[in-house]
């Protein structure tokens, strides 16, 4: 689930292939028109996708000139991040 109305953007719950793309789209819409930060703070459960979606966001972050920040990223999508090699690109 994500919570959009202020800024910090709140996920919450499960970010997985079958909740990401949603997600997804709503954080790039957001970053077509503004910095972002996003509060990772209450998400519960990742898989590979979570990576994937937040990658995806810093790329569209740098491509429109605007800030992503994050907090609060779990324990497992950092675990996944080393797993794959791209830990030291995701935002701070």
């Amino acid at each position: 689930m994500i919570q959009a109305e202020n800024s910090p953007l709140l996920l919450t719950g499960t970010l997985t292939s079958a909740t990401v793309p949603a997600i997804f789209n709503a954080g790039i819409q957001r970053l077509t028109g503004e910095d972002m930060l996003v509060d990772f703070s209450q998400v519960e459960t990742v898989d590979s996708a979570a990576v994937g979606m937040l990658l995806g966001w810093l790329r569209a972050a740098q491509h429109g000139k605007h800030n992503l920040q994050v907090v609060g990223l779990p324990a497992d999508l950092i675990s996944l991040a080393t797993l794959y090699g791209v830990a030291d690109f995701l935002p701070q």
